[in-house]
């Protein structure tokens, strides 16, 4: 099943597919123009990975002083980052390279603390996609990505929905695309993770539990261009969604 989580008529409502649109959880139809999309779940703690995927780490070998033998490369974001399906996000005007990055989402079901692989995947409620804005210009330490790197405001897309994990018979094994203006920018499998998602979850429960809501971000595949505004970003991820973004300036946040 995939759900989402709009408002509409100052509320906010589970939405589901429908031909004519979505229907709403009340058995309204509405238009999915006529609805503001959020977060298809109530989000919790977000932990990204860095250079999660072989070939990425090969497209930005000249700046890395990593290597895939190192433990993964995890850091936190804060919930002012996240907006949702058809939402906009800024690129302030002194910025030079901004890029997007399509990632898979993990989204943890019921606490997990210190799991084993083998246990792990009983823990993950479903999967959405994720399009992670960098903004390159303020990379610091050696790829460690910093604050204002990875965790501006409205730079961390998720939805348009929440696909529950038992119809997703092979996260390891998913087609990831991006789409700038149409055009085809990045193309990858989740078949490439360097740690896959059963490794991250004993990884990372083994120092923090984790909750029902968490999200775990898994890295993206090489193909990052610069972005700049009045692009629309399109990230999809085969089985899960397909996520819409615009990119505006400065003056549509009062800045």
């Amino acid at each position: 099943m995939k759900t989402a989580r709009v408002a509409y008529g100052g509320a906010i409502h589970t939405a589901f597919e429908h031909p004519q649109g979505l229907k709403l959880a009340d058995g309204r139809i509405v238009a999915e123009h006529d609805v503001v999309w959020l977060a298809p779940f109530e989000v919790g703690t977000i932990i990204a990975l860095g250079l999660n995927y072989a070939d990425h780490v090969k497209e930005l070998a000249k700046e890395l002083t990593i290597t895939t033998k190192d433990e993964p490369l995890a850091f936190l974001k804060g919930p002012g980052a996240v907006i949702g399906h058809r939402g906009q996000t800024r690129r302030p005007s002194d910025v030079t390279f901004m890029h997007y990055e399509c990632e898979l989402g993990v989204v943890i079901g019921r606490t997990a603390g210190r799991v084993k692989a083998s246990d792990a995947m009983q823990h993950v409620a479903g999967y959405t996609v994720c399009n992670d804005y960098a903004f390159r210009d303020y990379l610091e330490n050696w790829y460690r990505p910093n604050l204002r790197v990875k965790n501006r405001d409205t730079a961390t897309v998720i939805g348009p929905w929440l696909v529950d994990a038992a119809d997703v018979p092979d996260p390891n094994a998913l087609t990831l695309n991006t789409y700038v203006n149409g055009q085809r920018t990045q193309h990858g499998s989740t078949r490439d993770f360097i740690n896959d998602i059963p490794s991250l979850i004993e990884y990372l429960s083994e120092f923090m539990t984790l909750q029902a809501g968490d999200v775990i971000l898994t890295g993206t595949p090489e193909g990052v261009v610069n972005v700049n505004v009045g692009d629309e970003v399109v990230t999809e991820i085969e089985g899960i969604g397909r996520l819409v973004n615009t990119i505006v300036g400065d003056q549509t946040f009062r800045r």
